[in-house]
């Protein structure tokens, strides 16, 4: 029997355990050490897909119902709430024990051990209430239970990651700046002689699927009607169209739920009462064939093209063709300012009465950890840090299977 460490995340998951004093990546997928923590139910086949597959099923158009960024619902009433997803009926807990009962198998398929314990990673908090972010833990737990494994332990996620930062001159202290798909999270810590010292960890509940959500709301969702004016049903004048609608699709843990007979009766009567009819038509094509999620991850790519380079865009064209939205590199830092001030505070205060010119090393972890707003920023904090970047994707994994080793 063996423990395996997970870095299961909002947007994508790794395993590893160690092979004697190496670690071993899990390839959760061919040739990949990394899984977009997707599923999606096909309704047709009456399968589960995960991953890439359940992302191209998605882009196929095949019928069945898409989630993603299932990890920021921990925490919350949803996960135990019974619901009809496609062809059954389950909870979302379940969903989550399915995915990770997937990455287990492959598991054994890749080394042929049985994982009967997981060591996972965890935010430093998944939510700012107490309450809820113990609750996240229960269901977690519980949901690695239901996969299949006996024992779960837990390890905040840059904790890990800090044991894969490569070794500094004893006394110096690094940083590791986390920026997942949900959390952002901070360790600071001293290399010592063989090993280092964790001196505090902060996170605040800010990550790549919030990036895409202001994106979405600033530069998409006009175009759908967001802040247009409907035509009141009785007598004249006019209100301005409801934000939550809006709210929800950019928003991509909450997508899933959005194909409700109600939401339909609601984008049919803004399409037919909307002053502008061009925006509201696309509102309501885009619920009636079910493409959140399409856009979801259109706003996602554009925010990548305009971080690598000068000039992105957002390709809307499944939903109109021809139509793009410009996104520039300024516009992507301004739309983003007030969360990358936040992140930046987060690590300042994870720094207590440290001075930030006493950190010798930065440690970039995470996907949105290289979004440029926060690389600024973080050079900005510590402009005499060292920047680490080598192993963006899988610090957390390697870190898990390391410490995996040392509890064994």
């Amino acid at each position: 029997m063996a423990t395996l460490g997970i870095d299961f995340g909002t947007s994508n998951t790794a395993a590893a355990v160690m092979a004697g004093d190496a670690v071993f990546r899990i390839p959760v997928e061919p040739g990949r050490e990394t899984l977009p923590t997707s599923v999606f139910f096909d309704m047709d086949r009456k399968r589960t897909l995960i991953g890439s597959a359940a992302n191209a099923a998605l882009i196929d158009g095949r019928e069945g119902r898409f989630m993603r960024a299932l990890k920021s619902v921990l925490g919350t009433p949803l996960m135990r709430e019974q619901r009809q997803i496609a062809f059954e009926k389950m909870t979302l807990l379940e969903v989550v024990a399915r995915f990770l009962s997937t990455v287990r198998e492959r598991a054994y398929d890749a080394t042929r051990l049985e994982f009967d314990s997981a060591l996972s990673g965890r935010p430093v908090r998944f939510h700012p209430d107490p309450v809820r972010h113990a609750q996240a833990l229960v269901d977690l737990e519980e949901a690695y239970r239901m996969a299949g494994f006996e024992r779960v332990s837990f390890l905040p996620e840059p904790e890990a990651a800090a044991l894969t930062a490569g070794p500094l001159e004893v006394g110096q202290l690094g940083l590791v700046v986390d920026i997942g798909g949900g959390t952002s999270d901070f360790t600071l810590y001293r290399q010592e002689a063989a090993a280092i010292r964790v001196l505090n960890s902060h996170g605040v509940r800010i990550g790549g699927t919030d990036f895409d959500r202001l994106l979405s709301l600033a530069h998409v969702m006009p175009l759908l009607g967001r802040g247009g004016e409907v035509r009141n049903a009785f007598g004249e004048g006019t209100t301005t169209a409801p934000n939550a609608i809006f709210n929800d699709l950019a928003t991509w843990e909450k997508i899933a739920f959005l194909y409700t007979a109600e939401t339909r009766r609601l984008v049919a009567d803004l399409a037919k009462m909307g002053v502008d009819q061009q925006a509201f038509g696309r509102l309501d094509a885009l619920i009636e064939m079910e493409l959140g999620h399409d856009i979801a991850f259109a706003v996602e790519a554009g925010k990548i093209a305009a971080n690598d380079t000068p000039r992105g865009l957002i390709d809307l064209g499944v939903l109109d063709r021809g139509l793009t939205v410009p996104l520039r590199a300024q516009a992507l830092g301004d739309t983003l300012s007030d969360l990358t001030a936040a992140i930046r505070d987060a690590a300042w205060e994870t720094l207590g009465d440290t001075a930030p010119r006493d950190v010798a090393a930065v440690v970039f972890v995470g996907g949105s950890s290289l979004m440029g707003t926060v690389t600024q920023a973080m050079t900005d904090l510590f402009p005499q840090a060292r920047q680490v970047r080598a192993q963006a994707f899988t610090a957390v994994s390697d870190g898990l299977a390391m410490a995996a080793a040392r509890l064994t």
